[in-house]
Protein backbone atom coordinates (compact mmCIF):
# COMPACT_ATOMS: atom_id res chain seq x y z
CA UNK A 1 0.00 0.00 0.00
CA UNK A 2 1.26 3.30 -0.94
CA UNK A 3 1.48 6.12 1.54
CA UNK A 4 -1.33 7.94 -0.12
CA UNK A 5 -3.52 5.10 0.31
CA UNK A 6 -2.88 4.73 3.44
CA UNK A 7 -3.10 8.72 4.25
CA UNK A 8 -6.59 8.60 2.98
CA UNK A 9 -7.85 5.92 5.49
CA UNK A 10 -6.93 8.13 8.48
CA UNK A 11 -9.20 9.21 10.71
CA UNK A 12 -7.43 9.18 14.07
CA UNK A 13 -4.08 10.55 15.00
CA UNK A 14 -2.83 8.67 17.83
CA UNK A 15 0.42 10.53 19.62
CA UNK A 16 2.96 9.40 22.37
CA UNK A 17 4.29 12.22 24.24
CA UNK A 18 7.64 11.96 25.66
CA UNK A 19 9.99 12.48 22.13
CA UNK A 20 6.82 12.78 20.17
CA UNK A 21 4.79 15.58 21.60
CA UNK A 22 7.76 17.36 23.55
CA UNK A 23 10.89 16.82 22.47
CA UNK A 24 11.44 13.62 25.45
CA UNK A 25 13.43 15.73 28.38
CA UNK A 26 12.05 15.97 31.69
CA UNK A 27 12.30 18.96 33.72
CA UNK A 28 11.37 19.13 37.10
CA UNK A 29 10.80 22.09 39.39
CA UNK A 30 12.70 22.77 42.80
CA UNK A 31 9.25 21.49 44.01
CA UNK A 32 9.78 18.22 41.90
CA UNK A 33 7.21 19.06 39.40
CA UNK A 34 7.45 17.64 36.00
CA UNK A 35 7.49 20.34 33.49
CA UNK A 36 6.88 19.88 29.72
CA UNK A 37 7.18 22.24 26.66
CA UNK A 38 4.92 21.68 23.95
CA UNK A 39 5.40 22.96 20.23
CA UNK A 40 2.92 25.72 19.66
CA UNK A 41 2.33 24.56 16.05
CA UNK A 42 1.92 20.85 17.29
CA UNK A 43 -1.32 22.17 19.03
CA UNK A 44 -2.01 24.21 15.97
CA UNK A 45 -2.24 21.56 13.89
CA UNK A 46 -4.19 19.14 16.16
CA UNK A 47 -7.35 22.13 16.12
CA UNK A 48 -7.13 21.62 12.06
CA UNK A 49 -7.65 17.86 12.85
CA UNK A 50 -10.56 18.05 14.83
CA UNK A 51 -11.68 21.00 12.08
CA UNK A 52 -12.15 18.90 9.76
CA UNK A 53 -14.26 16.11 11.99
CA UNK A 54 -11.54 13.38 13.00
CA UNK A 55 -10.25 12.96 16.33
CA UNK A 56 -7.04 12.35 17.86
CA UNK A 57 -6.08 10.37 20.99
CA UNK A 58 -3.15 10.59 23.36
CA UNK A 59 -1.12 7.02 24.54
CA UNK A 60 1.97 7.35 26.40
CA UNK A 61 3.65 5.12 28.98
CA UNK A 62 3.79 7.85 31.53
CA UNK A 63 1.52 9.37 33.92
CA UNK A 64 2.08 13.69 34.20
CA UNK A 65 -0.96 16.15 35.17
CA UNK A 66 0.54 18.26 32.66
CA UNK A 67 -0.20 16.28 29.76
CA UNK A 68 -3.92 16.24 31.10
CA UNK A 69 -3.62 19.89 30.88
CA UNK A 70 -2.34 20.13 27.70
CA UNK A 71 -5.00 17.46 25.94
CA UNK A 72 -7.44 19.46 27.59
CA UNK A 73 -6.37 22.57 26.18
CA UNK A 74 -6.43 21.41 22.67
CA UNK A 75 -9.23 19.30 22.94
CA UNK A 76 -8.04 15.34 22.53
CA UNK A 77 -9.58 12.80 24.00
CA UNK A 78 -9.32 9.57 24.59
CA UNK A 79 -5.51 10.19 27.13
CA UNK A 80 -4.57 7.27 28.32
CA UNK A 81 -1.30 7.78 30.37
CA UNK A 82 0.64 5.26 32.44
CA UNK A 83 0.28 2.15 29.51
CA UNK A 84 2.34 -0.46 30.11
CA UNK A 85 0.74 -2.01 27.79
CA UNK A 86 0.84 0.03 24.94
CA UNK A 87 -1.16 -2.27 22.14
CA UNK A 88 -4.13 -3.66 25.20
CA UNK A 89 -4.48 0.86 25.63
CA UNK A 90 -4.32 1.08 21.86
CA UNK A 91 -6.83 -1.43 20.74
CA UNK A 92 -9.04 0.18 23.95
CA UNK A 93 -8.64 3.40 22.19
CA UNK A 94 -9.99 1.72 19.05
CA UNK A 95 -13.12 0.59 20.83
CA UNK A 96 -13.89 4.04 22.38
CA UNK A 97 -13.32 6.38 19.05
CA UNK A 98 -15.22 3.11 16.95
CA UNK A 99 -12.36 3.36 14.46
CA UNK A 100 -10.67 0.31 12.59
CA UNK A 101 -7.01 -0.24 13.11
CA UNK A 102 -6.56 0.47 9.48
CA UNK A 103 -8.38 4.25 10.25
CA UNK A 104 -5.18 5.07 12.78
CA UNK A 105 -1.94 6.85 12.41
CA UNK A 106 0.49 6.48 15.41
CA UNK A 107 3.76 9.00 15.74
CA UNK A 108 5.96 7.09 17.76
CA UNK A 109 9.54 7.17 18.97
CA UNK A 110 11.17 4.45 21.27
CA UNK A 111 10.89 0.86 21.41
CA UNK A 112 7.66 0.63 24.13
CA UNK A 113 6.05 2.08 20.45
CA UNK A 114 6.60 -0.78 18.00
CA UNK A 115 3.15 -3.35 18.92
CA UNK A 116 1.07 -0.04 18.18
CA UNK A 117 3.15 0.79 15.20
CA UNK A 118 2.70 -2.78 13.75
CA UNK A 119 -0.97 -2.95 14.19
CA UNK A 120 -2.03 0.71 12.75
CA UNK A 121 -2.73 1.83 9.36
CA UNK A 122 0.21 4.37 9.02
CA UNK A 123 2.96 3.55 11.57
CA UNK A 124 5.16 7.03 12.11
CA UNK A 125 8.44 7.79 13.55
CA UNK A 126 9.83 11.48 14.36
CA UNK A 127 12.82 12.13 13.24
CA UNK A 128 14.92 11.48 16.13
CA UNK A 129 13.12 8.28 16.68
CA UNK A 130 15.04 5.14 17.90
CA UNK A 131 16.81 3.17 14.79
CA UNK A 132 13.90 0.11 15.07
CA UNK A 133 11.32 2.35 15.32
CA UNK A 134 11.85 4.06 12.36
CA UNK A 135 12.54 0.80 10.62
CA UNK A 136 9.00 0.05 11.71
CA UNK A 137 7.71 3.37 10.06
CA UNK A 138 5.74 4.00 6.96
CA UNK A 139 6.68 7.32 7.11
CA UNK A 140 9.38 9.46 9.25
CA UNK A 141 8.95 13.02 9.80
CA UNK A 142 11.95 15.79 9.13
CA UNK A 143 10.99 17.47 12.34
CA UNK A 144 12.43 16.02 15.83
CA UNK A 145 9.72 14.70 18.08
CA UNK A 146 8.76 18.60 19.97
CA UNK A 147 9.96 20.24 16.90
CA UNK A 148 6.70 20.31 14.65
CA UNK A 149 6.71 16.29 14.06
CA UNK A 150 3.17 16.69 14.56
CA UNK A 151 2.67 19.59 12.86
CA UNK A 152 4.38 17.75 9.98
CA UNK A 153 2.38 14.38 10.27
CA UNK A 154 -1.21 16.29 10.48
CA UNK A 155 -0.29 18.46 6.97
CA UNK A 156 0.90 15.07 5.29
CA UNK A 157 -2.34 13.41 5.84
CA UNK A 158 -4.58 16.00 5.49
CA UNK A 159 -2.86 17.01 2.38
CA UNK A 160 -3.32 13.66 0.96
CA UNK A 161 -6.90 14.08 1.72
CA UNK A 162 -7.52 17.11 0.43
CA UNK A 163 -8.04 19.12 3.54
CA UNK A 164 -4.91 21.31 3.46
CA UNK A 165 -5.79 23.84 1.08
CA UNK A 166 -9.55 24.14 2.64
CA UNK A 167 -7.40 25.01 6.01
CA UNK A 168 -5.09 27.46 4.39
CA UNK A 169 -7.88 29.23 2.17
CA UNK A 170 -10.49 29.66 5.27
CA UNK A 171 -7.70 31.92 7.39
CA UNK A 172 -6.85 33.48 3.51
CA UNK A 173 -10.26 34.67 3.56
CA UNK A 174 -10.26 36.01 6.95
CA UNK A 175 -7.85 39.17 6.21
CA UNK A 176 -9.50 42.53 6.06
Amino acid sequence: MTLAERCARIELLLLDVDGVLTDGGIIYDDAGRELKQFHVRDGSALKFWQATGKRAAILTGRTSGIVDVRAREIGIAPVVQGAADKLAAYRDILVQTKKQPSQACFVADDLPDLPVMSHCGLAVAVADACAEVVAEAHFVTRARGGKGAVREVVELILRSQGHWAEIVERYRNERL
